[in-house]
């Protein structure tokens, strides 16, 4: 019997890459920022899974869910952009505003 392949999310890795990016989070910071215990994960890791050519343990995407405070079906929905991107830059953008003034 031959194994089947399911379906796999095409813009996870995309997803993946901008939660990080919108923290401007190295890949050392967002494996500390995911605080993931059940493995070791390492940048090569998180790299590949960006590129889209690993696909991340189901409790590692809910790591991620919650780092972007998201859900997972948010980061496995091909047709669903992910809100954190606008959020994170207006998050930033206010930051940089207020440091400006004091």
């Amino acid at each position: 019997m031959g194994r089947s392949h399911r379906p796999r999310p095409a813009r996870l890795g995309e997803k993946l890459w901008q939660i990080r990016v919108s923290f401007e989070l190295t890949l050392e910071q967002m494996i500390e920022r995911l605080d993931y215990k059940d493995s070791p994960i390492y940048p090569t890791n998180i790299s590949a899974m960006e590129r889209g050519e690993r696909e991340p343990p189901l409790t590692l995407l809910l790591a991620y869910a919650r780092v972007a405070g998201t859900s997972t079906d948010m980061l496995i929905d091909d047709s669903v952009d992910l809100p954190i991107v606008h959020l994170a830059t207006s998050v930033r953008n206010g930051m940089r505003k207020r440091s400006r003034k004091h």
